[in-house]
């Protein structure tokens, strides 16, 4: 009871430090938030040998709490990785800014002009796990859209996302923006959490980033609303009319590039026709690889393969290990997804262009994509820069949820003089 009373008053007291700073930060021009998010980059860069140290006590961490191999790639930092963070920064600081942008405009027989126009949201929660890079995106996504965000990282993550968010602070003080713009919650307790998600009047959306368990809590137990996804269980359809050579180069890279992100392909369907023309090699591949393959029927004879159990379908592994069976047509594999999939994104591989278009038609999961792996369901693939997470619901946001995602809008209504009669 201790613990949630001062969790209460922690998150109380930086929610209102927040929601003052996200008044000044709707009406900061584009420039000064540009400059904080330069500023940031620089940070990251000079103190690149201080971040890994504290990644080094992180993962220390990790392992005494025996976190998975997959758990431990995505907690992990490297010079690649910070400078994948820098990058990150600097591209988001060179889009457009979405706040005070006209969406549409028209003009009524009233006498009216009426246009819609983007607004930030307000004050962003952002919950997540392992993944220190998110202390960036966030916060860099959430200033670019002129919001104020709240963070609570994981446990695991404490030391790394705290000297990320030093120079995040940093970038702010140098554009003269409020510190409490971006707040870190400083804290590995998780009462911090349910005080998050229980800030109504303080925090206006909540976004959870991580496994099943985090965000199935978010889910239940949110008093704000929540912009998530709960698993990335995605599938990879080969179709009858696919390129064998391309069918075997997607696969592999969809399943095997990273593993522990949920763009990662967690089930390989596979058209018999294809199958019958063009044999094993797509399965061997994997298998040889080092991925477990977990095949049912017909694909279980393959050499090497462990027999499918009805469990693994609609299994979100993050890890080498796949789900695969094959399937009578495009038609069929639809009816798949759509009974074992979490919306997330599914991908084609067919020269045909109207088996495509059935596909994409009959599924409504957020990311539809045709002759490319699924490891692109990802902000900054899209050109958005980063991230705060993809986003499977089908209100306000889908997808990757970037700066133009983190905004609202308004009306402004402009008149002459003009009554209604």
């Amino acid at each position: 009871m201790k613990d949630m009373v001062e969790a209460d008053a922690l998150i109380a007291k930086m929610g209102e430090a927040a929601r003052e700073a996200a008044i000044e930060l709707a009406q900061a021009p584009g420039e000064r938030k540009y400059a904080a998010l330069i500023g940031a980059a620089h940070e990251i860069r000079n103190r690149a040998p201080e971040i890994l140290e504290a990644n080094a006590s992180d993962l220390e961490f990790g392992r005494e709490k025996g976190l998975s191999e997959a758990m431990m790639d995505r907690l992990r930092l490297d010079e690649d990785r910070l400078r994948g963070i820098e990058d990150g920064l600097r591209a988001v600081a060179e889009q457009r800014d979405p706040v005070g942008e006209v969406i549409t405009e028209w003009d009524r027989p009233t006498g009216l002009h009426i246009q819609r126009v983007r607004t930030p949201i307000g004050v962003i929660g952002v919950i997540y796990e392992s993944r220190p890079n998110v202390t960036a995106d966030a916060g860099a996504l959430a200033l670019k859209s002129g919001n104020a965000v709240i963070l609570r990282g994981g446990s695991e993550s404490l030391h790394s996302s705290t000297a990320i968010h030093g120079c995040m602070v940093e970038g702010l003080r140098q554009a003269g923006l409020p510190e409490a713009s971006i707040q870190l919650v400083p804290t590995r307790d998780r009462a911090a959490v349910s005080a998050m998600l229980g800030a109504q009047g303080l925090i206006d959306v909540i976004i959870p980033r991580g496994g099943k368990g985090l965000v199935g809590l978010v889910q239940r137990e949110a008093r704000v609303p929540v912009f998530a996804h709960l698993e990335g269980i995605c599938h990879i359809y080969v179709d009858r009319d696919a390129d064998p050579e391309m069918a075997r180069q997607v696969v592999l890279n969809a399943k095997t590039r990273r593993t522990g992100i949920c763009g990662a392909a967690e089930c390989l369907l596979i058209d018999w026709q294809f199958y019958t023309k063009h044999g094993a090699a797509v399965i061997e591949d994997l298998l040889a690889a080092g991925v477990e393959v977990r095949a049912d029927g017909e694909l279980a004879k393959i050499p090497g393969t462990a027999k499918a159990q009805p469990e693994d379908f609609g299994r979100e592994f993050l890890d080498m290990i796949i789900a695969a069976r094959l399937v009578d047509g495009v038609d069929e594999a639809i009816a798949h997804i759509r009974r074992f999939g979490s919306q997330h994104t599914e991908s084609i591989l067919t020269a045909k262009d109207a088996t495509a278009e059935r596909f994409f038609a009959g599924l409504d999961s957020a990311i539809l994509m045709r002759n490319a792996s699924t490891q692109f369901a990802d902000g900054g693939e899209f050109g958005m820069g980063a991230e705060i997470g993809i986003a499977t619901g089908k209100l306000h946001a889908r997808g990757p949820v970037g700066a133009e995602q983190l905004t609202s809008f308004k009306y402004l209504v402009t008149g002459q003089g003009t009554i209604r009669d």
